[in-house]
């Protein structure tokens, strides 16, 4: 019996969309029937490079395939998105999901009434050292963030809050199972018209606290995460792909160091445990992830609301610092 391929299009081959086209070459069942981008440079060098069909419109590519990936500026994100749906395919998008609140709400409508499979990239979801701890029960009442990146032009059509810390956001939300009390923010346009550098807390109805910081005209890279609940600490090292985690008791995990302490209440062990973090390329897991979803019918990881409640989180912080989503 010959296997079916899942045919996938992608829209949108410039920095990230490379990368996407590089791994979707890599995952089985899959077949890459082309690409669509309006640039004539970039589209001349992919068709030379991967030997791809460029299509000549969006439309025609979305008819040929039974899903796409939608690596376009976020400002293309809900046309293209809708054209899809409307044709029942099933739709990849990189974050955010929309350029507006309302463009969200009716792609959320228009998921919810179409058959499809509908997959936000938040792809900090998939990074390794994060995966390490999906067998541990995360409760956190407190969590610190810092997301700091180097001055790149590319992406400052966006604020620092949707280009960078939506990530956190969407990481903080998929922990915290509790609805959003109140939000208070600051952030400064140092270099682009948007904010380059922000501080966010966010309280949620449960009592947990997130406080957030995201630059992007930093000396350092930096991507970490740290949750304080009863008796443990995690830490989590996003870009160097490390965890940690230290608590009262022993984990449930081999890979420990105890030592005790003396308490007024009596003797305390501590432990430091550093699970294991495999090797993965959170890209290819994403996609991969997507494409198990269609495949096997179930639930894509981050779905359609996913993406919406981090928007609304993120839009809610733009309106406290004072400024829109895009220029």
């Amino acid at each position: 019996m010959e296997r079916i391929m899942l045919k996938i299009g992608v829209l949108g081959v410039g920095h990230l969309g490379k990368f996407h086209l590089n791994n979707w070459k890599e995952i089985e069942g899959v077949e890459l029937v082309g690409f669509f981008d309006p640039d004539d440079n970039v589209s001349d060098q992919v068709v030379e490079k991967y030997n791809l069909k460029r299509f000549a419109t969006a439309a025609e590519l979305i008819e040929a395939a039974d899903a796409v990936d939608i690596v376009a500026p976020t400002s293309h994100h809900f046309e293209l998105c809708k054209a899809a749906i409307l044709k029942g395919k099933h739709v990849f998008v990189e974050k955010p999901l929309a350029n507006t609140m309302e463009e969200a709400r009716e792609l959320v409508k228009l998921v919810k009434e179409a058959n499809i499979k509908f997959q936000i990239g938040h792809v900090e979801r998939f990074n390794p050292a994060f995966l390490a701890l999906k067998k541990y029960s995360l409760q956190p009442m407190f969590i610190e963030v810092h997301r700091l990146a180097q001055f790149n032009p590319r992406g400052t059509d966006v604020s620092v809050i949707l280009d960078l810390m939506i990530h956190d956001i969407d990481i903080i939300l998929s922990l915290v199972k509790s609805n959003v009390k109140s939000i208070s923010a600051n952030g400064v346009a140092v270099v682009s018209d948007t904010p380059d550098i922000a501080n966010v807390r966010i309280e949620f109805d449960n009592g947990c606290v997130a406080n957030l910081t995201s630059s992007r005209i930093s000396m350092k890279k930096m991507r970490k995460m740290r949750l304080f609940q009863k008796d443990a600490y995690i830490g989590i090292d996003f870009l160097e792909k490390k965890t940690e985690i230290i608590k009262l008791n022993v984990p449930d995990d081999t890979n420990v160091f105890t030592f005790d302490i003396e308490t007024t209440t009596g003797k305390k062990t501590i432990a430091i445990a550093n699970p294991v973090v495999k090797d993965g390329n959170a890209i290819k897991m994403e996609l991969e992830d997507f494409r198990n979803a269609i495949v096997q019918n179930i639930n894509t990881s981050v779905t359609v609301l996913d993406g919406f409640r981090a928007m609304d989180v993120a839009h809610q912080i733009l309106e406290k610092t004072g400024t829109n989503s895009l220029p």
